[in-house]
């Protein structure tokens, strides 16, 4: 993982957008397949798998403020 400092809300900004970039891509497109073909339980899958990476990335924004 690689490990961005955040100085201004423009930097959180831009870290935001990224990361829901890189999530919607790499979980997105399983979703909208299983979306199209109607299939409940691979929609039931990736819906949990993008709520899984949607709460990663907030967690580790959290983590992040967190002073050791």
């Amino acid at each position: 993982m690689e490990t961005t400092e955040i100085g201004s809300r423009s930097d959180f900004a831009l870290w935001a957008i990224q990361r829901a970039q890189e999530i919607v891509t790499s979980e997105g497109a399983a979703f909208a397949i299983a979306a199209r073909d109607m299939n409940d339980d691979a929609l039931a899958a990736t819906a949990a798998a993008l709520g899984t990476a949607i709460s990663e990335a907030m967690l580790e924004v959290f983590d992040g403020l967190i002073g050791d």
